[in-house]
């Protein structure tokens, strides 16, 4: 038994069964046509529920315009945004060196701070690390040790503490 069948008692009538007990079967090219026109019905009908749905919204849609910093966006609805162009939101791109595979390794420029991260049975000591082609919004929090490793030249030791240097 199959489990719809099971579920509701009776047999599921799928597009290619949609028939009553008892009728006759449908074979060949006539089955084919009977489902090409139901498909089309449900294709029209799900059409005009959402003209229909549409032409609500459209109805209850106003124009809201409002300023962040000196760009002008203009909402039409909580699903569309149009942005207003201006010439001095134009960022220009910077080169980054690629390899042959297209892939780019990420170069520290300078550790900008340092904390330590205390877990629940032992603690690690971050740098905040300011990347190549990053501003410092987007420098990341990095582990002291493999960084120390990694790129040592960051941290040049001239006889103070590493936390005084940055300092």
């Amino acid at each position: 038994m199959a489990p719809y069948e099971a579920l509701y008692g009776r047999r599921c009538k799928t597009p290619i069964c949609w028939y009553e007990e008892g009728e006759r079967r449908l074979v060949g090219l006539e089955l084919v046509q009977v489902t090409v026109d139901k498909i089309k019905l449900v294709k029209q009908r799900i059409k005009a529920a959402q003209d229909r749905m549409k032409s609500y919204e459209d109805a209850h849609r106003r124009e809201i315009e409002f300023e962040v910093g000196d760009k002008v966006f203009l909402r039409t609805s909580p699903w569309k945004g149009v942005y207003r162009s201006d010439p001095s939101h134009i960022v220009q791109p910077s080169e980054v060196q690629l390899r042959e595979d297209l892939t780019y390794e990420e170069q520290p420029v300078k550790i900008l701070d340092t904390k330590e991260k205390v877990l629940r049975n032992k603690t690690v000591q971050l740098v905040k690390v300011l990347w190549r082609n990053h501003s410092t919004e987007e420098a990341t929090w990095e582990p002291l040790e493999a960084m120390r490793e990694k790129y040592p030249h960051l941290f040049v030791d001239s006889g103070k503490n590493f936390k005084e240097e940055i300092l």
